[in-house]
C-alpha cells in the first residue's frame, strides 16, 4: 500500500516500509522525479513491518523489525525510519539492539534516479495511465560519490537537474548502494541521517548548508501550518464526523499550498496528490468558491494568478485562444518535455467570472473588481467569440492538437460523453453544465458592470443575453423521457447526448433551470438511478455506459455533490440538500475523514460502506473544499453585501441530527463572525 507525504509541490510516494522501489514511487518536485529508488536493506534483506503512517501531512514514521538473515534471530533489532519533506527530503534511520549481546549488522541503502517527468511516470498508474503501452522510463543515472559522505545523481537527458544525498556517516559505495557495517553493543543504538537536496538548476549544497536548510525548513513548515490554522475558522460541535472532516480539510488545504514559485502560483493550492501537484484552473477556481468561509485569500490569489496566465494569443498547439483561462500549468522536466501551460478546458473561463463575482459579494472589494476588469471583459469576449465555435449560442469544445484532452469539461476522461445507449458523442461538444456557468457568469458580470464599473449598457446587454440563453438552452437540452431531465451535452450534430448525469445538479447551482423544471430535475437527481445512497453518481445506473468504478460514468465525486447540494438549497429544496450533506459527511468516516477525489458508485443497499476508487487523489483540493461548502449549506450562510454582514437562510431549519455547532472566525467584509446553531436556530454575531 502506497504512503504519501507532501509539502507544497514537493511530495514522496513510497511503500508501507518507507522504500521507494515501485514504478510510480519517488521523491518529486517541480513535476520531476528526483529520487526513483531509496530502499533499506538489513543483512541484504527487506526489514519486516511493524507499523507505519503519517505523523503530519509533511512527515511519516516507519517502525520495522529485523529480517531473519545474516545470523540475526527474530526481533533482535528494531529499525525506525523518520521522514520529512519540505524543500527536498530528510530521513533519519535508527537501529536499536534489543538483545543483551553485541551484533554485527550490514546496513544497505539502495539509491537511484531516472529524472522522469511526471507525465511519463503517470502512465504507469493503472487507473489513470496505461502501463502495458507506456513508453519506457529513462534509465537510472550512475551514482557518483565525490566524498565518502555524499552521493550525487545528475540528469543526463536534457536538463541540469541533480539530486544530492548528504550522509551523516561516511559510507562505502557499491554500484547504486551505500553500505555501513554496524557494530551494535547490547541494547546499543546506531543512526544515520540522509539529507536529499533536489535542484532543477544543478545547484549543490555543502553538508553544513544542507543541515541548516532542513532545520530551517522543518521550523518553517510547522510555523506555516500553525499560521494557517489560526487564520481559518474553528469548528466545535456534537456532530463529530463533521468536526473531523472540517479539521482534515484545513490540514489538506494547508498541505496543498504551492510555494517557492515566482509566478504568483505560491498563493494557490495544488489540485491533488500525486499527479496533479500544480495549478489547474478549474480545480483552483472551484476550491476558491467552496472555501469562502475561510476568507477570500485563496479566491483572490486564484483570480490574480489566473489573470496573469490568461491566454493572449490563438495557439492551437496548447488549445489557447485570447481571453481563455488556463487549464494546467507545469514546471521542470514536464515543462521541457510537454508544455508550461495548457488551455484545454471549456469551463474555467466562465467559472473565473463566477469566482470574481462571489469574492466581491463576500468582501465588497470594488478595488479588486476594478483591477480585474480587463481580464473579466476578455473572458466574456472569449465566451462569445471563441467558446461559441459555430455561432449557435452555446459554448463548445474541440481539441486542436492530437496530444490535447479529447474532452474538456470537468468530466475530462476520454469516454465520459456517452449517449444513453453507450455510444460515444463526437466533438464539437457543448456540455450542459457549462451553459449554466455561462448564464450565471453573464448575470453576475451584469451586476458588476452596473454596481462597480458603472457601465449600464454592458449590464443590460449581458442580462438580455443571459435571458436569451436560458430560453434557448431549455429548448435544446431538455429530454422529455424518464420524467424529464437535461441532456449531458449536445454533440457535433446538435443532438442531445441523452444519458442522465449528475451535471444537471450544477444547473440548479447556476440558476439556469426555469421554476417549472426544478421539480423534474430534483426528482432525477434524487431518484434511485442517480442517488446511490452514498451520494449522487456521475451517471445513472439505467444508462448502458454506467459503471460504478469508472472515473466519470457512475462513480461519486464529493466536490460534485457539494455543488449539487448548494444548488438544491438555492432552488429551495433544502431537504434534499441536507440529505447530501449528511450522507457525504458520513462517508468521510470511512476514509479517515479525508474525502477522496472520487469513490465507487455502488448502491448503499449493496455495500456496508463506501467503496474506494483505485488511485483516487488524496488529498485533493476540491475534495478538501467539500466539507467546507457542505457546512455553509447546512447553516445556510451567505453574505449580505448591502448590510455588510454575514446572514443565514436556515433559520429554524437546522436538523436535529446536526446537533449543536459553533463556527468561530468566519471571515466576511474584513471582519470575523461567530456562528452558533442549536435547536434548529442559527445565531450570528460579529466576533
Amino acid at each position: 500500500m502506497a504512503l504519501t507525504i507532501l509539502e507544497g509541490s514537493t511530495f514522496c510516494i513510497c511503500d508501507e516500509r518507507g522504500d521507494l522501489d515501485g514504478p510510480t514511487h519517488g521523491l518529486y518536485a517541480s513535476d520531476t522525479r528526483f529520487l526513483s529508488r531509496f530502499a533499506l536493506r538489513v543483512n541484504g534483506e527487506v526489514p519486516l513491518l511493524l507499523s507505519s503512517g503519517k505523523v503530519e501531512y509533511f512527515s511519516a514514521a516507519f517502525y520495522l523489525r529485523n529480517p531473519i538473515a545474516g545470523g540475526l534471530e527474530q526481533d533482535q533489532v528494531a529499525v525506525t525510519r523518520e521522514r520529512f519533506v519540505g524543500d527536498g527530503m530528510q530521513e533519519l534511520i535508527v537501529l536499536q539492539n534489543l538483545s543483551g549481546h553485541s551484533l554485527t549488522i550490514d546496513v544497505e541503502l539502495q539509491t537511484g534516479c531516472d529524472f522522469a517527468d511526471i507525465f511519463a511516470v503517470k502512465q504507469y498508474d493503472f487507473a489513470l495511465g496505461d502501463p502495458e503501452r507506456a513508453a519506457p522510463l529513462p534509465p537510472l543515472v550512475p551514482v557518483e560519490q565525490p566524498v565518502a559522505a555524499e552521493l550525487v545523481l545528475a540528469d543526463r537527458n536534457g536538463s541540469a537537474a541533480t539530486t544530492q544525498l548528504h550522509l551523516s556517516r561516511p559510507a562505502e559505495l557499491d554500484g547504486d548502494a551505500v553500505r555501513w557495517q554496524v557494530e551494535l553493543a547490547g541494547h546499543g543504538r546506531w543512526e544515520v541521517r540522509v539529507d536529499v537536496v533536489a535542484s532543477l538548476e544543478g545547484i549543490r549544497l555543502e553538508p553544513v548548508a544542507a543541515r541548516r536548510r532542513f532545520g530551517d525548513e522543518l521550523a518553517r513548515v510547522r510555523d506555516s501550518l500553525a499560521a494557517w490554522q489560526l487564520r481559518v475558522p474553528s469548528l466545535r460541535g456534537s456532530w463529530g464526523d463533521l468536526e473531523h472532516c472540517f479539521g482534515q480539510s484545513i490540514s489538506d488545504l494547508a498541505a496543498l499550498r504551492i510555494r517557492g514559485t515566482r509566478d504568483g502560483m505560491a498563493r494557490l493550492p495544488a489540485a491533488g496528490m500525486p499527479w496533479f501537484m500544480t495549478v489547474f484552473g478549474r480545480d483552483t477556481i472551484i476550491t476558491g468558491l467552496q472555501t469562502l468561509l475561510f476568507g477570500a485569500d485563496l479566491a483572490r490569489g486564484a483570480l490574480e494568478a489566473l489573470a496573469e496566465l490568461q491566454a493572449t494569443e490563438d495557439d492551437p498547439l496548447i488549445d489557447a485562444e485570447p481571453g481563455k483561462i488556463v487549464h494546467e500549468v507545469r514546471r521542470g522536466k514536464a515543462a521541457l518535455n510537454w508544455f508550461t501551460a495548457y488551455y484545454g478546458t471549456v469551463d474555467a473561463t466562465p467559472l473565473y467570472l463566477i469566482l470574481l463575482s462571489e469574492t466581491w459579494r463576500w468582501t465588497d472589494d470594488d478595488v479588486l473588481v476594478q483591477s480585474l476588469r480587463e481580464p473579466a471583459l476578455r473572458a466574456l469576449e472569449w465566451i462569445d467569440r471563441w467558446g461559441d465555435r459555430d455561432g449557435d449560442g452555446f459554448v463548445e469544445y474541440e481539441r486542436r492538437v492530437p496530444t490535447g484532452l479529447e474532452n474538456q469539461s470537468w468530466k475530462d476522461s476520454w469516454d465520459s460523453q456517452r449517449f444513453s445507449d453507450g455510444t460515444l458523442a463526437r466533438t464539437p461538444i457543448a456540455p450542459v453544465e457549462v451553459q449554466g456557468y455561462v448564464y450565471d457568469a453573464k448575470l453576475r458580470m451584469a451586476e458588476l458592470a452596473r454596481e462597480v464599473w458603472r457601465e449600464r449598457e454592458l449590464a443590460e446587454r449581458l442580462e438580455r443575453e443571459a435571458a436569451e440563453l436560458q430560453e434557448r438552452f431549455d429548448q435544446a437540452f431538455w429530454v422529455p423521457e424518464r420524467g424529464g431531465y437535461y441532456a449531458l451535452a449536445l454533440d457535433r450534430d446538435k443532438r442531445p447526448v441523452d444519458s442522465l448525469c449528475s451535471n444537471i445538479g450544477h444547473l440548479l447551482w447556476s440558476g439556469i433551470v426555469p421554476p417549472a423544471r426544478v421539480q423534474a430535475v430534483v426528482d432525477a437527481l434524487m431518484g434511485d438511478d442517480l442517488w446511490s445512497g452514498w451520494g449522487i453518481r456521475t451517471m445513472s445506473s439505467a444508462d448502458v455506459g454506467f459503471n460504478p468504478i469508472s472515473y466519470h460514468n457512475g462513480s461519486v465525486w464529493p466536490h460534485d455533490n457539494s455543488l449539487i447540494a448548494a444548488g438544491l438549497a438555492r432552488a429551495g429544496r433544502r431537504e434534499e440538500a441536507l440529505r447530501i450533506v449528511r450522507r457525504m459527511i458520513g462517508v468521510g468516516r470511512q476514509f479517515e475523514y479525508q474525502l477522496p477525489e472520487v469513490f465507487a458508485g455502488f448502491r448503499r443497499a449493496e455495500t456496508s460502506f463506501p467503496i474506494s476508487y483505485p488511485t483516487a487523489a488524496r488529498p485533493q483540493a476540491w475534495a478538501a473544499g467539500t466539507p467546507v461548502l457542505l457546512l455553509q449549506t447546512l447553516l445556510g450562510l451567505e453574505p449580505d453585501r448591502r448590510r455588510q454582514a454575514l446572514a443565514s437562510r436556515a433559520q429554524g431549519d437546522v436538523p436535529s441530527w446536526a446537533g449543536t455547532l459553533r463556527l468561530s472566525g468566519v471571515r466576511a467584509f474584513d471582519r470575523h463572525w461567530d456562528v452558533e446553531a442549536e435547536g434548529g436556530r442559527v445565531r450570528i454575531e460579529e466576533a
